[in-house]
């Protein structure tokens, strides 16, 4: 019989908790994103995560270890081979992906950056691994007057494409990612996602807007969320949920402009009464603050995103189940500004837990996926283990 009406899945992006066993594979030695960042803060101020067992997975300066935490804890290892939000994801849901994604240290190849011309009409500038507010302040202003697409990546696999919203509008912006997404399906390139980065503003002064839009590859087969939905349960995907997983699998997906407005929209989702799982992906702290390699942001964040989970708490009712977790890490004091291979977190609250214990190390991501395929009785991925026998009221 199913135990749980509605799952509460929240993705910490990028929240590692300490270097994974392969971390040197990945030059990742030494990478401990939420234990460098509460070090070089003197210690974190999140008593609600404190609460529910954080610091009893593995101290964290500042955040008091629980006598009696009111979640069950653990970490979790990331069996795939890589270590990008895509796989991260995809493994949450029952994945498990051998290749990985590519990336572009140099620029796209010469030959997809002349078909994106030939295709868009528009002439691209940059084409380099860049920080998009930093290439957006280098090159915003020549874009502007030429109307060309500014073309960058990152450590992730990942094809950006910037545009400022008064020089190419919106819809425009959408369908040349569109194209871009249909030109790096090739096998050769086996890029992750396509992103659409509008901006507006004068030079000097640009924003980026909320506008943001990912274009991601398929999952390479069904997930949890394929079976559910198909079981005619909701799967509301809340944040760049809905993109990830290129809409598979999901029955409604909501856009969020930040963390902030993410959790807000967790808590309205919470106020709804449906059967099957709401999936919120807090994408500041790997986007903002990771990758920019901003300690100081990122513990603000972490602060900020603490103060909101009370609210969460509260509105769970005595049905629900909430999941907190990661999909990698992004140490900002590591080297580079790539995303690091960690340890997870994973707390798992209810209502019904009168002290939370520890679970097994999970030696997989697609336990997430098993436990809330267990609990609704659809198919079970190839992949993971149920812990919900663990979980138990």
């Amino acid at each position: 019989m199913q135990k749980f009406k509605r799952i509460f899945l929240v993705v910490m992006d990028s929240v590692g908790i300490g270097e994974a066993p392969d971390a040197e594979k990945f030059n990742d030695k030494g990478a401990d994103t939420l234990g460098h960042i509460a070090a070089h803060r003197n210690g974190l101020h999140m008593p609600y995560m404190g609460s529910l067992g954080l610091s009893n997975i593995r101290e964290i300066q500042g955040i008091e270890k629980a006598d009696s935490p009111k979640a069950h804890y653990t970490k979790m290892k990331e069996a795939s081979n890589g270590k990008d939000t895509m796989t991260g994801h995809w493994e949450i849901m029952g994945l498990h992906i051998e290749q990985p994604f590519r990336t572009f240290p140099e620029g796209f190849p010469a030959e997809l950056i002349q078909e994106l011309e030939k295709q868009t009409g528009r002439k691209v500038i940059g084409n380099k691994p860049a920080s998009g507010t930093k290439i957006i302040e280098e090159l915003g202003e020549e874009h502007m007057e030429s109307g060309a697409l500014i073309v960058y990546t990152s450590a992730d696999s990942v094809l950006q494409i910037a545009a400022h919203e008064e020089i190419i509008p919106i819809d425009e912006q959408y369908r040349i990612c569109e194209i871009a997404r249909k030109l790096t399906l090739d096998e050769k390139y086996m890029v992750g996602r396509v992103i659409a980065r509008p901006f507006i503003g004068k030079p000097g002064a640009f924003e980026r807007t909320a506008n943001r839009h990912d274009y991601a590859l398929k999952p390479f087969g069904r997930t949890v969320m394929n079976e559910l939905k198909d079981n005619q349960y909701d799967v509301i995907a809340l944040g760049k949920i809905s993109d990830i997983y290129d809409g598979e699998g999901v029955t409604v997906a909501v856009r969020t402009k930040d963390n902030d407005d993410g959790m807000t929209k967790l808590v309205e989702s919470m106020e709804e009464d449906f059967n099957g799982i709401s999936f919120l992906n807090l994408v500041d702290f790997d986007a903002k603050y990771g990758h920019r390699r901003d300690p100081d942001g990122y513990a603000e964040a972490l602060e900020a995103y603490d103060d909101r989970l009370p609210e969460v708490l509260e509105k769970l009712r005595d049905n629900d189940l909430l999941i907190i977790t990661a999909d990698h890490g992004n140490d900002p004091t590591h080297h580079g500004t790539d995303h690091t291979r960690e340890f997870v977190p994973l707390l798992v609250y209810h209502n019904g837990i009168q002290e939370g214990e520890e679970l097994p190390i999970r030696e997989t991501f697609a336990d997430i996926g098993a436990t809330i395929a267990e609990n609704f009785e659809v198919s079970m991925p190839k992949h993971g283990t149920s812990f919900l026998n663990s979980i138990k009221k």
